[in-house]
């Protein structure tokens, strides 16, 4: 299934970031060959085999901020949070507490419609149940998502703002103070195509987006603004999968409704770049959430 995120041809761009540093442009196989690092813990929010998270600490007694980690993957069941341990750990070794969730994907038993988005409540909300145990600062959370994740990092945050009796918004979603999307999704309309990782999004909506304008109000960020909260886009300017025009209408959308949203092109990173603590775009990756994260009083 790597076709869906190889597919796409690469694009340049002209960026706001420079990296130092010359290297070959991150592949998949790169990305799924990133280190794991193992969490201190893995919780269950539910009881399939996907719905767990796993919860990383930062030293100190705390209370901890948070950023919730969803992986991307085209949405797709082949790929699993493990290309993110990276990312989450360094985090945590930055002083956040990572929820580094995993939901049930196109392909799974009750995956795409509806059960990822449920999924991804459910693991979000949990957050309450653990933060007594392990310290958590639930005043001071924040969603960071790649890719397919960046959607859903982005949907997390405009939840609240479905109707009260919309089962997606649950009874008191946990408000997020912010998001960072890295190479993101916000518009799956726009993104639909017939191959690459585009060709994912009729099996998540459960059909074309055009045959749903109702799902696509309640799931596709770009039809959901204002959330409310400051939001950055970290992007690659030689992405292949995902363009840059996602971020900048966004942006706009967004904007016009009354957001505050970044847009921060690394030039010279592609897609997966953006989730390798090792490589030059993470100084980038790193100011970005910290910039979202709220100050503790």
């Amino acid at each position: 299934m790597q076709r869906f995120w190889l597919a796409m041809a690469v694009v340049g761009a002209v960026g706001t970031v420079s990296w130092a540093e010359e290297r070959p442009m991150m592949s998949v196989s790169d990305a799924l060959a990133l280190p794991q690092p193992e969490a201190q813990y893995r919780v269950a929010y539910g009881s399939e085999p996907q719905q767990f998270g796993e919860l990383r600490l930062p030293e100190g007694a705390g209370p901890h901020p948070v950023a919730i980690v969803i992986h991307g993957g085209c949405w797709l069941a082949d790929y699993d949070l493990g290309y993110v341990s990276s990312l989450a750990a360094a985090l945590a070794a930055d002083g956040i507490a990572t929820w580094s969730i995993e939901y049930r994907r196109v392909g799974d038993d009750g995956g795409g419609w509806p059960g990822t988005f449920d999924d991804v409540a459910a693991a979000a909300d949990h957050l309450r149940e653990i933060a007594a145990d392990h310290a958590l600062d639930l005043e001071r959370v924040v969603a960071v998502g790649h890719s397919a994740g960046g959607h859903l990092a982005l949907w997390l945050g405009a939840r609240r703002g479905l109707s009260r009796n919309d089962g997606f918004r649950r009874e008191g979603p946990l408000v997020l103070s912010g998001v960072v999307s890295l190479a993101g999704i916000p518009d799956l309309a726009a993104f639909a195509s017939s191959e690459g990782c585009g060709a994912a999004v009729p099996g998540l909506l459960g059909g074309q987006p055009t045959d749903h304008p109702e799902r696509l109000g309640r799931v596709s960020p770009i039809e959901m603004v204002p959330l409310g909260i400051p939001q950055i886009q970290v992007i690659g300017g030689l992405d292949p999968i995902v363009p840059r025009a996602q971020a900048d209408d966004y942006a706009t959308a967004a904007g016009d409704a009354g957001d505050r949203v970044g847009v921060k092109e690394i030039a010279s990173a592609g897609h997966f770049e953006l989730v390798d603590p090792s490589c030059d775009a993470w100084s980038a990756v790193r100011s970005a959430v910290l910039e979202v994260l709220p100050s503790a009083d």
